[in-house]
């Protein structure tokens, strides 16, 4: 349970008809077997202890007293069982039936949860037997006898169970019906601070409805940015005029974690409570929790670190699947390039100025300024690439910087710098023997200052080529690659760039071979500002050696910034992730590093160029992150020291 996690379960018994005995059997042996598994939430589905399809039995009391002894005989068996589970019974109470989810823990009855919305249409038709709960306050006293003697209350939504071993974990229920309803009582739940809801399901299936099912779980789980575990009816259920398939789910913020359909037992997952309770926090139209008058009951668990189930990927900003990736790439070029359409029109510019090294970042500015053109009806001629070798270029960069400058179509300028920057060194006292910050940084600001003159040479735009990941480790020259007039590539990660070159590549094959080309052998290229001098012709500088791989810092990024995870669950998710490629001291190294580079490194942020968000991380400082560059990574690093 450390970092937010708990492991959470919807269960399907198999049950047979109004025989309480067996089902209560099956119950318990599913909470021992998901005790094992490490499963501390527990959701089972809709009248379970005595089957959904007993039709009018339900006003036998002899089914009614089966179904009370059926549930002391599940506390007594589980007296010693942490797992918090809810399941499903009919329960008697002021003269009336309620379809009720029963929360149980340690062999005590926690809540009684009766059903809001009953259906009363085609096939269900559960008003015939059960009440409402709407309006029940909780003073209402049941007729169920716990084990240890106490009296049990009834409430509609009037049950929220808190777990105070997990910060932000608390727990509430409805069942079945109550989601499709237009207010159900997991809005309200939510609302007053429940982080998980379980739904109590006795859903039959018909072709399509499963789609239907998912969308609603899954779209609550987004709307209230919260777990939701939903536990469906499965084998047992009389089958007279309806099949129960048990479609089981559980769905995080809008993600499925987990499915099962057309099976009995266990669908788990692991749910991260501080990842929903951060984005309660950071979404400012969530509201505030609120006094709702809810009876609250207080859930006990034994501190343990939560064996993780949940897949983590290793590229977060790239999906795996190869249909998603071409259409996220599509999507990004697309916003990126719409971006840099609006900027071009609104400023009136004749042309768009790029520097092009024959490296990753610069093609795809260029790329995307070239369909930017292409969306204004422009010729790609308006394009001015501009390439300027210094000391580090080689013959393999600045053929390639020419080769594609030439199959895009745009006007091609080549201006050697070497000269310019050693009169600067000479007018600076700096020798060319001292290959320090200063040899570099000379570089890159005066590639910067020739473009800025070309651009008002030609009434154009300096279009940048800095990407996220540079941002974020402050892997920029100030005053130079770090600025420009308008930034394309600010909110995309290194990661990411490689695979939009290379889906632009695999898009190109048939339609320009040498364009292809070119662009595969750019990727094949070392990633490097080429600042210090070549040897034997080769590129002397790989950035990975120096900063870290980018694999890493762009895993990193999108847990610190987008999730707001602190060092210990990033490192914790990266060996869960990336612990196959990376030792861990090797992922501490580079986290350590990542925390000092990105405090240190804010300045750099604080005065970048507009540019297109096209992702939910970002770094602009008008809106997407907003830090004082003064700030202390103290905190941070202490933690990382104390792991």
């Amino acid at each position: 349970m450390r970092d937010g996690f708990i492991c959470a379960a919807a269960g399907t018994p198999k049950i047979k008809v109004a025989d309480c005995r067996y089902n209560a059997e099956q119950i318990f042996t599913m909470m021992r077997e998901a005790d094992k598994q490490g499963v501390k939430i527990l959701a089972l589905p809709e009248l379970c202890l005595t089957g959904y399809t007993c039709g009018d039995l339900f006003l036998q009391d002899t089914l009614l007293d089966g179904a009370e002894e059926g549930l002391r005989t599940i506390l007594e068996a589980t007296r010693h069982l942490e797992v918090l589970t809810a399941l499903g019974m009919p329960v008697r109470a002021a003269g009336k039936l309620y379809n009720c989810a029963v929360v149980i823990q340690k062999g005590e009855v926690m809540a009684v949860v009766p059903k809001t919305y009953l259906p009363s249409y085609g096939e269900f038709y559960e008003k015939r037997w059960f009440e409402s709960g709407e309006g029940m306050d909780g003073r209402v006293s049941v007729s169920l006898r716990c084990a240890d003697g106490g009296r049990v209350y009834l409430g509609l939504g009037q049950s929220l169970i808190d777990c105070p071993a997990i910060p932000g974990l608390k727990v509430g229920v409805e069942l079945c019906e109550d989601l499709w309803a237009s207010d159900p009582p997991s809005r309200r739940l939510a609302e007053a601070g429940a982080t998980v809801i379980l739904n109590l399901s006795a859903s039959n299936e018909v072709v399509g409805k499963a789609a239907y099912r998912r969308q609603l779980a899954v779209g609550q789980s987004g709307r209230l940015c919260c777990a939701y575990v939903y536990a469906d009816a499965g084998e047992g259920e009389s089958t007279t005029d309806l099949v129960f398939t048990g479609h089981n789910m559980i769905a995080e913020n809008g993600a499925l974690l987990a499915e099962h359909r057309f099976t009995t037992g266990l669908t788990i997952a692991d749910i991260d409570v501080q990842r929903l309770v951060y984005e309660r926090r950071r979404l400012t139209p969530f509201p505030a929790m609120r006094d709702t008058g809810l009876c609250w009951g207080t859930a006990e668990f034994t501190p343990c670190k939560t064996k993780l189930r949940r897949y983590v990927s290793p590229t977060p900003f790239i999906p795996e699947n190869a249909a998603d990736r071409a259409g996220r790439c599509e999507e990004i070029l697309t916003i990126a390039a719409l971006g840099l359409k609006k900027r071009l029109e609104h400023t009136g510019t004749k042309t768009a100025v790029v520097g092009l090294s024959g490296g990753l970042d610069s093609t795809l500015a260029l790329l995307i300024t070239a369909l930017a053109m292409g969306m204004l009806s422009r010729p790609a001629s308006d394009i001015i690439a501009v390439t300027m070798p210094c000391f580090g270029t080689t013959k393999r960069t600045k053929d390639n910087a020419v080769l594609l400058a030439e199959r895009m179509g745009a006007a091609l300028r080549t201006i050697p710098i070497g000269d310019t920057v050693r009169s600067h060194f000479r007018d600076i006292g700096h020798s060319m023997d001292d290959q320090d910050v200063t040899f570099e940084n000379a570089q890159a600001r005066e590639r910067t200052q020739v473009l800025m003159d070309v651009a008002n040479q030609t009434g154009g735009l300096v279009i940048g080529t800095g990407d996220l990941s540079e941002l974020a480790l402050g892997w920029a020259t100030y005053n130079g690659d770090h600025m420009s007039m308008y930034g394309v590539n600010a909110s995309i990660p290194k990661t990411l760039v490689r695979h939009l070159v290379d889906y632009v590549a695999r898009d190109n094959l048939k339609k320009d071979e040498d364009l292809t080309h070119v662009l595969e052998d750019i990727l094949d290229t070392p990633v490097s500002p080429e600042l210090l001098p070549a040897v034997k012709g080769e590129i002397s500088q790989r950035t990975e050696e120096l900063v870290g791989p980018y694999e890493l810092h762009d895993f990193f990024l999108y847990y610190i910034i987008r999730w707001g995870f602190g060092p210990r669950k990033v490192l914790r998710l990266a060996e869960q992730a990336l612990g196959r490629a990376y030792s861990r001291e090797i992922i501490l190294k580079w986290l350590r590093s990542f925390y000092r580079r990105f405090f240190a490194q804010q300045f750099k942020r604080s005065c970048l160029p507009d540019g297109p968000k096209v992702g939910s991380v970002a770094l602009s400082p008008r809106g997407d992150w907003r830090m004082p560059s003064d700030a202390a990574a103290r905190l941070w690093l202490e933690e990382l020291e104390g792991l």
